[in-house]
């Protein structure tokens, strides 16, 4: 059966030799669309078979197929609402009168509108029969599953696959680029696109999106020319950038009315929760459609592989647009009256907005003589009134019929909200989530030497670094207290426990052995006798000490807690630095997804949005490269670079105004104590507080066997260890330092430890 598949799909391909169609370009002009579900189903099989070829033909006519279908839903949409047979009757748009009866009134509103909903209904299935063949769309519903799929762009991973086996570089290229650009944090895709960088076959041109709506990319592109001074240029980027949006908008409105849209758990909810007749499940279905296009707002200000919209996008898009206007060609009369249509668009979103009120005052006063006809933009107009007549009407079932409804814009005026509503969405608005509040801006601490710890010294702040929120301190450890550390390291590695990490093989790169311990596992150790109890408590002490410091610095007016506490060893593994590429860790933010294209830093999942502050304490120098360095929020600028050393700290916040990454260790072991903080107490680490116990219990056991055991030696305790003990049963860690013992022999047990298992990548250390 295989075999069959492969000689009919072989017959789709282009001949040997010919040049592959750019894109999605169909195999077979004219044809309908099959159904996309079966035809990915089959494209896997013949993926898992290795029947390339095929399998490449399926995928592409399964994604083809799913545009086609949604292309026709849009299209049948657009068609049968502009037919008057078919179009709401007027009457229906106003108030009924006030002197007609209720019979009167049903009799009136209600042939007519189930005569219209009914010839809607005719008009659609006609239409999509025959853009779609027998059975329309119906035929055709896909599940939630395989929509979420296509919405991964999860084709395109097994595509670049596909293509890579078949020799065809340029379009596996453009395959995976696709795909990262929706899953930026994919880490063996990453490693895919460097791979691909590298071989001579592939040019720049060929890492090209084939998804993205073309909204995007005229919008980045009027951004830069902009950044550049040049408003002429960037003007007619920035209208296609708006028109493309707007464009995008009506395509996700029309996809609202399509029954793939209801998600499968809402409806068997909403069919559990109300038992109504015609008009309940009317108003059910009514209701969800206007929550889905509501919703369309934030989806096309959504960027692929995103979580969050772009903040005030549309209106962001109008003041762009007409502060070029009135800057691309100072005294043209077209500009300027195209200004005005623009600032008096954003006054339509914010009236009272003092800076488009200000600038439209001096475009008039520049404009000279007053023009009646200028006005806002008629498509901002209509977007803006049937915005908010479909919020009455959300809002008003959410006062009515207990329903629910998030509001996706700022903008909202006010007075649309009924009164008895304003109240509860206040409320709602101030409980903001600490993952979701961005870090607020602050002037350096100035550096005053209050801390209670002997010895450190501040070696650069953030201006010597060239950024904001950054800083290096020295002192922080003694070289016995890093041998100590290290010592520790290495029995945790040598009994076979790498807390944090599934395998020996780096996160980041192929060409590094990690090794990580967390405090927890450190104290489990201790207890079982696997690693020296010192090193154990030393490495508590030394990430409260760590703790302590930061908060000092960066954040004296409140309080930091430990979030994640890391010790983690990188090797250079010998025989695979020659000619090496990559690096130790790319670049990246800690608490926020970088994108390098538009150097923007989005706080969302998978990030950890609620870390704060950085830190990486280091423990040694002798390696070779491993140095940590800053960049522009571009991920190529260099704007500093440090060189670890024993006990020295370099703290920083952990947005994206701190990109950083650690050039590739080539030669020996680079070991560092990675700590991040967070203001939010939910969210410090419960690890600590249950190593610190841990920690204590095995202690207090050491000392009742000691009281048992009979005392053959009559000389008294020295005195540095009875005081150790007395500043333990304080509560307080003690400041160990020079009197430290050296560390003890390591100890082994015969079994090796169970690692536990490894976070996500941002999660691991530096």
């Amino acid at each position: 059966m295989l075999r069959l598949l492969r000689l009919l799909l072989l017959l789709l391909l282009p001949p040997p030799g010919s040049p592959e169609p750019p894109g999605l370009a169909p195999l077979a002009p004219g044809a309908p669309p099959q159904a996309p579900d079966l035809l990915y189903a089959d494209g896997l099989r013949a993926y898992a078979a290795g029947a390339w070829a095929p399998a490449v033909a399926l995928l592409r006519e399964a994604l083809r197929s799913q545009a086609a279908l949604g292309r026709a839903r849009r299209d049948c949409g657009a068609s049968c609402a502009a037919e008057p047979s078919a179009a709401l009757p007027a009457q229906l748009l106003g108030a009924p009168e006030p002197d007609s009866g209720r019979g009167r009134t049903q009799e009136s509103w209600e042939p007519l509108l189930l005569r219209a909903a009914l010839r809607r209904a005719e008009c659609l299935t006609q239409c999509t029969a025959r853009r779609l063949g027998p059975g329309g769309a119906a035929r055709l519903r896909v599940g939630s599953t395989l929509r979420d799929a296509f919405r991964r762009r999860e084709p395109y991973n097994y595509l670049q696959r596909a293509y890579y086996q078949m020799k065809k570089l340029d379009l596996a290229a453009a395959a995976a680029h696709t795909f990262f650009v929706a899953n930026p944090t994919h880490l063996q895709m990453r490693e895919d696109m460097a791979k691909y960088r590298r071989m001579s076959g592939v040019r720049p041109q060929n890492f090209r999106d084939l998804e993205t709506p073309p909204h995007w990319a005229a919008y980045d592109t009027g951004l830069e020319l902009l950044e550049h001074q040049e408003a002429g240029l960037a003007l007619p980027n920035l209208e296609e950038a708006l028109q493309g949006s707007l464009a995008q908008m009506e395509n996700c409105r029309s996809d609202c009315e399509g029954p793939e849209e209801q998600q499968e758990g809402e409806e068997e909810e909403e069919g559990a929760r109300s038992q109504g007749g015609l008009y309940e499940a009317i108003a059910g279905h009514w209701i969800r459609v206007l929550q889905c296009r509501q919703r369309c707002v934030a989806d096309i200000a959504t960027r692929p592989g995103r979580s969050f919209p772009v903040h005030d996008f549309l209106p962001s898009q109008l003041r762009r647009l007409h502060e070029a206007h009135a800057h691309g060609q100072l005294g043209k009369v077209g500009n300027l009256s195209q200004a005005i249509e623009n600032v008096l668009s954003v006054l339509l979103f914010y009236p009272e907005d003092e800076a488009a009120k200000k600038a439209l005052a001096q475009y008039q006063a520049q404009l000279g003589e007053p023009r009646p006809g200028l006005g806002p933009r008629e498509d901002i107009q209509h977007f803006i009134l049937r915005s908010q007549g479909e919020k009455r009407q959300l809002y008003y079932a959410m006062e009515h019929l207990g329903t629910s409804f998030k509001d996706p814009d700022p903008w909202t005026p006010a007075a649309l909200i009924p009164e008895g509503l304003r109240e509860k969405l206040r409320e709602d608005q101030e409980k903001r989530s600490w993952d979701h509040e961005p870090p607020q801006p602050k002037p350096l601490t100035y550096w005053k030497d209050v801390l209670l710890l002997e010895g450190v010294t501040l070696t650069q702040d953030a201006r010597q670094l060239n950024g904001s929120e950054r800083a290096v301190l020295d002192g922080l450890l003694t070289p016995t207290e890093c041998g100590v550390l290290l010592q520790l390291a290495k029995d945790a590695a040598g009994a076979g426990a790498r807390s944090g990490y599934r395998g020996r093989r780096s996160p980041h790169t192929p060409h590094e052995h990690f090794e990580g311990l967390t405090v927890l596992k450190a104290a489990q150790l201790a207890r079982a006798g696997t690693v020296g109890s010192q090193g154990a408590k030393l490495l508590l002490e030394v990430s409260e000490r760590v703790r302590t410091l930061t908060q000092a610095y960066f954040s004296p007016e409140r309080p930091l807690h430990l979030s994640f506490t890391h010790l983690v060893c990188r090797s250079a593994i010998e025989g695979e630095q020659e000619q090496r590429m990559d690096l130790s860790h790319p670049v990246h933010a800690d608490n926020c997804v970088l994108d390098p294209d538009t150097g923007e830093c989005w706080r969302e999942p998978p990030a950890y949005t609620y870390r704060d502050y950085s830190g990486l304490l280091y423990l040694n120098d002798d390696f070779q490269g491993g140095d940590l360095f800053f960049t522009q929020p571009n991920a190529l600028t260099v704007t500093a670079q440090v060189r670890p050393r024993c006990g020295r700290l370099v703290a920083f916040s952990s947005g994206g105004e701190n990109p950083h990454g650690v050039w590739a260790v080539t030669r020996g072991r680079r070991c560092a104590l990675a700590l991040w903080h967070t203001w939010a107490p939910e969210h410090r680490e419960q690890e600590w507080t249950e190593a610190k116990e841990l920690l204590q219990e095995s202690e207090e056991e050491e000392e009742e066997e000691e009281e048992e055991m009979p005392n053959r030696n009559p000389s008294p305790e020295p005195p540095s260890r009875k005081l150790q003990r007395v500043q333990d049963k304080t509560g307080k860690p003690p400041r160990v330092r020079e009197e430290l013992a050296p560390p003890p022999p390591s100890r082994t047990k015969p079994s090796r430890g169970q690692a536990r298992p490894a976070p996500l990548a941002a999660e691991r250390g530096r």
